[in-house]
């Protein structure tokens, strides 16, 4: 009786083994990434202030961060270059990415960055006459643990008819789904978990919320709906470790979203 408990012991100890080395985390692939809406610098309060913005992102401690609604030389702005004065702030690499011109300057995407950036590229995202333009902002890096990914920034039209983000959702999926390094897509969708737009993303992108519980990131006052997403690609080379709402009513009238994630081998 006592050999057999002995044995049962050993297999149970076996299989939790193997268990904990299947589970466990390579710290060196492991990435924090944010996606936030800046409202162009301007706070819930109705003010300019970039250090109650970077305190935010100070704060997550992200790897990478997409941010939305970046001005960059606007007059709104006070002429300043929104990504490279928060890249200042917050010690990253930065990039902007125009999607159209605006109020004396430009308008678009930006990209904070723990890493150099190997590339970057802005591609414009179709869009109906008389609507704002978008765009794509896609730096490619290499992580401590020597493995090259691609990070995608990127904000898709707010209007209430879907015309516009149905075809940017699918120019995204014709673009980025051919990548040769493993990929993730983190911006405002303005679109919730099982709209058309959200539903041709997922058909060939994973998204890093709870399908059964998604949790609002919009307004950051109250948050009621979900429109802040991490997505990754391909399916099989990324592994969610933690989400987080970051519920900041001040900053931005978006809450920022934080996922940690691990990038997985072949």
């Amino acid at each position: 009786m006592i050999k057999l408990k002995s044995i049962l012991l050993l297999v149970f100890l076996f299989n939790i083994q193997i268990i904990w080395t299947q589970t466990s985390v390579d710290s060196s692939k492991v990435i924090r990434v944010l996606s936030f809406n800046i409202l162009h610098g301007a706070t819930t309060k109705g003010d300019f202030n970039l250090d109650v913005l970077a305190q935010v992102i100070n704060d997550a401690k992200p790897d990478f961060v997409a941010m939305q609604e970046v001005d960059f030389k606007t007059n709104r702005a006070k002429q300043l270059d929104l990504t490279t004065e928060l890249g200042w702030r917050t010690k990253m690499a930065s990039v902007f990415g125009k999607a159209m011109p605006f109020d004396g300057g430009e308008y678009g995407e930006g990209v904070l960055s723990r890493y150099s950036f190997i590339s970057t590229k802005t591609n414009a995202l179709p869009y109906l006459a008389g609507t704002e333009p978008r765009a794509a902002l896609e730096i490619t890096t290499t992580l401590p643990s020597g493995d090259t990914i691609s990070f995608i920034g990127t904000h898709l039209d707010h209007l209430k008819e879907e015309t516009n983000r149905i075809a940017q959702a699918k120019k995204i999926n014709e673009i980025f789904t051919l990548n040769e390094h493993p990929t993730l897509l983190v911006g405002d969708l303005n679109a919730t978990p099982g709209s058309t737009p959200i539903n041709i993303l997922e058909s060939r992108w994973n998204a890093s919320y709870k399908k059964n519980n998604p949790e609002p990131t919009y307004p950051s006052s109250s948050p009621k709906i979900k429109i802040d997403y991490v997505m990754y690609y391909p399916k099989n080379r990324w592994r969610v470790l933690k989400t987080e709402v970051i519920k900041n009513t001040i900053a931005s009238d978006h809450c920022a979203y934080l996922v940690t994630l691990e990038l997985l081998d072949k």
